[in-house]
Order: structure tokens, then C-alpha cells, then sequence
């Protein structure tokens, strides 16, 4: 693994985020370490699609499109395919997470021999998230940390810089969001290591369009299991 990294590739997938998106890719492309974005549109119903099909030219990224809704994992499988550079972040399609931070996570990597670097909600300064979604992430987390002899504290969090060398060598197969305990699992039976930095935070209601549910907490709990039992 390298001790610096330059550039970085950003993949994106979306569902129905027509009040967002068009605002997200743009600051996406103007973060000076991003050298290419591959958006998934994973079959929007809001008009999403026709606006990624205007601004694609105009901002300058990738673009796939599901014929079917398939979920937040199958939509970041899709992208990771068509994946160009050495490491890679991904990016949710709203205002949750800060672009501008991904230099956080690049000047990371190579320290303390970390190969891998999760950007953490939980360290450093405080943060507003929903109670249940607060208990169930650090839930989820301890579960984790439990199964693998970790010592995480945001297996949750959507971003993880992670070096492309390594995703060609496991099989992903989550379609939802079970995605991030498969991978944080797989990481860690990998042996690599993985370091976290804190970052910044903003939490969307229900209402404002936040998908996650109390099932996706249990399908992470499967996860966790088959990944540490199998």
C-alpha cells in the first residue's frame, strides 16, 4: 500500500434525490483529490434520472443506470465496476456527509500503517443523529467489534477510503445497506488495517428523505453473523 495517495474516485449511488443532487455533484467536482465520480442511478421515480442525464456532460462523471430499484449495495457493486483509479470513497447523494473532508481520509492512509481509513461520526466533536439510529449504529458497531477483535466506533458510516487492489480480491454480495458490515467485516477478516479520523456530520429526517429502517438493522445483524460464522 502506498504512503500518499493523490487522487481518489468517488462513487455514488442514488434513489430518488432530485432535491440534492444536482447541488452534491458539484461540490463533489470541485474537491481538487477527486479525479473521476461514477453515479448509479438505481431506477429514481422523482425525476432524479432525467437530471442526472442533463448535468452528466455539464459536471463531467460516469453514469449507469438499474432498470429496476436493487438497493444501495447493488448500486455501489455496479459503480466499483466501472472504477478507474487506486482508492475509493463513497459518496451518499445527500447533504449527510462533507465532501470537502475526503482530504481527512487521504492524508490518513500510510499512517500508522493504516491501508485502510473509516471517517467516524463519534470521534471528536459532537453530533446530532436520531436516538434510534444512534443506539442502532452503535450497536451494530459493538456487534462488530465483538465478532472481529475490533475497536471501532462508526462501522456505520458511509465513508471508507479503500484501496480498489484490495475490493478485486473479495466478492461483495449485499444489495441494500447491508453493504457496510459486509465490508467492514470482510476488511477485517482480511487483516488490513483499518484507522479512523473523526468527521463532520448532518443528519436528514425520515421525511427528508433518510431510507434506513429497523429491517436493514436486523439484515445487518445477519450479515455480521454469516460473515463471522461462514
Amino acid at each position: 500500500m502506498p504512503n500518499t495517495i493523490d487522487k481518489i474516485s468517488v462513487v455514488i449511488p442514488v434513489f430518488n434525490e432530485a432535491d440534492t443532487i444536482d447541488v452534491l455533484l458539484r461540490r463533489v467536482k470541485n474537491v481538487p483529490v477527486v479525479e473521476e465520480i461514477i453515479v448509479v442511478d438505481d431506477c429514481s421515480t422523482d425525476g432524479t434520472r432525467e437530471i442526472l442525464a442533463e448535468l452528466k456532460e455539464k459536471i463531467g462523471f460516469k453514469l449507469a443506470f438499474h432498470d429496476k430499484n436493487r438497493g444501495k449495495g447493488a448500486s455501489i457493486r455496479t459503480g466499483l465496476n466501472h472504477v478507474m483509479g487506486d482508492y475509493v470513497v463513497i459518496q451518499d447523494a445527500d447533504f449527510e456527509y462533507n465532501p470537502e473532508e475526503y482530504r481527512i481520509l487521504i492524508d490518513s492512509i500510510g499512517k500508522n500503517g493504516a491501508d485502510i481509513v473509516f471517517g467516524s461520526r463519534f470521534l471528536g466533536q459532537a453530533i446530532k443523529i436520531p436516538f434510534l439510529y444512534n443506539a442502532g449504529n452503535r450497536f451494530l458497531t459493538s456487534i462488530t467489534n465483538l465478532f472481529f477483535g475490533s475497536e471501532l466506533t462508526d462501522m456505520e458510516t458511509c465513508y471508507k477510503l479503500l484501496p480498489v487492489s484490495f475490493l478485486k480480491t473479495i466478492e461483495l454480495e449485499s444489495d441494500r445497506f447491508d453493504f457496510e458490515p459486509e465490508i467492514t467485516a470482510k476488511i477485517l477478516k482480511s487483516g488490513l488495517k483499518i484507522k479512523e479520523v473523526p468527521i463532520s456530520y448532518s443528519s436528514r429526517s425520515k421525511k427528508e428523505g433518510k431510507k434506513l429502517t429497523w429491517k436493514d438493522g436486523l439484515s445487518a445483524v445477519r450479515t455480521l453473523f454469516k460473515c463471522r460464522f461462514n
